[in-house]
């Protein structure tokens, strides 16, 4: 399980270089030792390892760090609670490492952890924890956060979406560890878009394993079970006419708030792929919504809720972490072409100061330099987000036994990812693009491409990432 990784970035586009080697730099700092155990905390702040942010980051970091991008997966499962019960945070405190069970800080864990299973070499026991782990997740939600019997599946704080201080919540607790949900409040028990995702991802990724362990009749089943999810989402969320889904409070009422957590439901892929052609078309795109300056705000921003707080405050302006899920969230419907988009937008609001922060105005880009607890800096969601979308435009990604090499165009780069004992490497002139497998030529290929292929570099798919990019231009040498 110890395999050996590294990255090297070499490009002509003087600010992603240094974003990227100051990007390297600083994340080293958020490397940390819980007891023995290694693990990339979520930094600029932030001193813990969360639900919503570390599993799919360290899985991102494990093209450079393989034992902490493990470790950020295997601590959730194996501090999980007797019920079922994943923590939302886990910190290191007085020398413990001690789980923190009052919200589910949202969950950004089953399509990463499984990424890990073919990362780390295809561990039949990791395989094994990661499927017993889901499937008591998943019946743990469905025992407890259906209290009011409706099938769809509750948000009970803030903290469980990781929606820190959104108005859309009015007067819910921040966090919440009851096994009964509050009383009090006007908005919660809240019907979740998000909460409603955690099962169906659960219940995807359980088929998935199934499917690996060849079970297809355990696969067909999860399947099925993942499917009525999606079902509910559509039937009790989704608005056709808006083309958007909506959450509904305590009392059932549609919360009529435009939130990017539509997003969210792509990245967990729980929308089926008209409702997200819907919802990309419609809102995402739409430059009075959620396609600003600096694209994805929390609230789209000519809906009432919206506020510009540029301190920790999920009632408007663009997050990192929003950028961070974009990527899956948007490759998962087909809307690769608009990742370089978004990655480019990213590189210039943060610019050559190189700050790595939470927030940015949606309106000019400016990054919000100063936290709750002072001038913020090492953000770890903003870094990755960095290192990833650059592996997406001009590098490369594994993604359980295929690589994806990107060729965006117009500049120099060379981008090398050793795996173990592989090593791949792609060469961009900005036109046109080389690729290598353990030093030998598999493919040339045009500009503004995504070319998918096996371990090998055998291709097996093409995808644009410019709509005007021509995808007849690959010649292969295998």
């Amino acid at each position: 399980m110890n395999i050996q990784t590294s990255v090297s970035f070499q490009t002509s586009y003087e600010l992603l270089q240094k974003l990227m080697d100051s990007a390297e730099k600083k994340t080293w700092n958020n490397l940390k030792y819980f007891n023995s155990r290694l693990v990339l905390i979520e930094g600029g702040g932030y001193e813990k390892i969360w639900l919503e942010t570390q599993p799919m980051g360290g899985e991102m970091y494990a093209k450079r760090n393989m034992e902490a991008g493990l470790n950020n997966h295997l601590l959730f499962m194996e501090t999980q609670r007797e019920d079922g019960r994943f923590p939302g945070s886990i910190a290191f405190m007085n020398g413990k490492i001690t789980p923190q069970f009052d919200k589910f800080q949202g969950f950004c864990f089953p399509s990463s952890a499984l990424n890990m299973y073919y990362l780390i070499g295809k561990d039949p026991e990791y395989l094994n924890l990661l499927y017993t782990t889901l499937e008591k997740f998943d019946a743990y939600l469905w025992n407890v956060r259906d209290s009011d019997g409706d099938g769809c599946l509750e948000s009970w704080c803030k903290y469980d979406t990781g929606e820190d201080h959104a108005l859309r919540y009015g007067d819910s607790p921040d966090s919440w560890s009851k096994e009964v949900p509050p009383k009090s409040s006007q908005i919660v028990p809240m019907a979740s878009m998000d909460i409603m995702s955690f099962s169906y991802s659960s219940r995807e990724t359980l088929s998935k394993i199934s499917t690996i362990q060849g079970n297809e009749k355990r696969a067909d089943s999860w399947k099925k079970k993942s499917l009525s999810i999606q079902k509910k989402i559509k039937n009790y969320l989704w608005d056709e006419t808006k083309g958007a889904c909506f959450d509904r409070d305590r009392n059932h009422n549609i919360m009529n708030v435009m939130t990017h957590n539509n997003l969210r439901a792509m990245y967990w892929n729980s929308l089926t792929q008209d409702m997200a052609e819907n919802f990309v078309i419609k809102h995402l795109l739409n430059p009075e919504e959620f396609w600003t300056y600096m694209p994805l705000p929390s609230i789209a921003v000519n809906d009432p809720l919206f506020r510009n707080i540029p301190t920790n405050d999920w009632s408007g302006q663009s997050e990192a972490l929003t950028f961070q899920r974009a990527i899956r969230a948007l490759e998962n419907y087909g809307f690769d072409h608009l990742v370089p988009y978004l990655g480019e937008k990213l590189f210039q609001a943060i610019g050559d100061t190189c700050i790595f922060v939470q927030q940015y105005d949606p309106f000019t880009g400016k990054p919000s330099i100063e936290s709750l607890e002072g001038i913020q800096d090492s953000y770890g969601p903003a870094m990755l987000s960095v290192m990833e979308y650059a592996a997406r435009m001009y590098g490369i990604h594994i993604e359980h036994e295929r690589i994806y090499w990107g060729t965006t165009g117009g500049h120099e780069n060379i981008y090398e990812q050793v795996w173990g004992n592989h090593t791949f490497k792609i060469k961009n002139s900005g036109s046109k693009a080389e690729a290598f497998v353990n030093g030998k030529k598999v493919f040339e290929a045009g500009k503004d491409l995504k070319i998918i292929t096996d371990i090998k570099g055998n291709p097996l798919n093409l995808r644009q990432l410019n709509t005007c990019a021509d995808i007849r231009n690959i010649k292969t040498f295998l």
